[in-house]
């Protein structure tokens, strides 16, 4: 009995030791946010405080970084949304001649790492003159994203009856008309999912802008984050804190959001043919 006993809870052990070591860090931003002397260290304020976001959020500095962030997030996550069903459409509806040939190359394209294509993009937006623009930025991640949005729109597509489409046409109905008025709003949680996972992945990205962009204020609140930290003799902890909290919170709407689309799109397929 003993022994079972100590079976069963060997998993939960384990759980509980990761949940901690994930959670101290978390643990450690809330907490030096809040405290009037943060220090490296983990430690429950004696002194709270808002002052570290105020000091956070009227920086000017800092509130052009999330703006620039913001805008090449959502930039980003509408130009892959509305490629992404352009592309996506007629490789769900279509007997295409090469479609399985460009399909995996679409897959292998999600597989290829970004470090691999940064030198050659960055010397072509040298010549071209998108170096050190936001507009390169957008374009160079919107079509990195593009590979694995189309992958996913494709799949929500698959699970629409073909028979509407086919309905439609019968009753005089143009392409677009179809895509939009029929397709589109059955495809809405898709939709969703889609520019969800681009928002996150454009929002938390380092490496791109940080290559590409070398103006303070054009970078995002990603990059702010690491001068933030590293352009200080001194670091304050408590407005370091205070910036990473508030560069959490976006992250943490759209899980909360994604959670309540991804069900939902997932099920879409059943729900469509029912």
């Amino acid at each position: 009995m003993f022994n079972k006993k100590s079976k069963r809870a060997v998993p939960y052990i384990i759980l509980v030791i990761l949940a901690v070591i994930f959670a101290l860090p978390l643990l450690w931003i809330v907490f030096a946010a809040f405290d009037k002397n943060a220090v490296s260290n983990f430690k429950i304020p004696t002194e709270w405080t808002v002052g570290n976001f105020v000091e956070v959020l009227t920086n000017e500095k800092n509130q052009r970084s999330f703006a620039n962030g913001i805008w090449i997030s959502l930039a980003q996550s509408v130009i892959v949304v509305a490629v992404s069903i352009f592309a996506a459409y007629p490789l769900s509806r279509y007997e295409l001649k090469y479609k399985n040939i460009f399909m995996n190359t679409i897959l292998f394209m999600t597989a290829l790492p970004m470090t691999a294509v940064m030198v050659p993009v960055y010397k072509i937006f040298l010549n071209v003159g998108l170096f050190n623009t936001m507009t390169g930025v957008i374009l160079f991640m919107s079509a990195t994203s593009l590979p694995y949005g189309i992958w996913l729109m494709k799949n929500f597509l698959d699970g629409i009856p073909l028979d509407l489409d086919e309905a439609a046409h019968v009753d005089g109905a143009t392409v677009f008309t179809v895509l939009f008025k029929i397709i589109v709003p059955l495809i809405f949680p898709g939709i969703c999912v889609v520019f969800i996972y681009t928002f996150s992945g454009s929002w938390g990205n380092f490496f791109v802008p940080y290559i590409l962009l070398n103006s303070a204020d054009k970078v995002p609140a990603s990059v702010t984050l690491y001068q933030f930290f590293g352009s200080h003799g001194t670091v304050v902890y408590g407005q370091l804190a205070a910036f990473s909290a508030l560069y959490a919170m976006p992250a943490l709407i759209l899980y909360v959001l994604s959670q309540t689309w991804m069900s939902k799109g997932f099920n879409l397929s059943g729900a469509a043919k029912g």
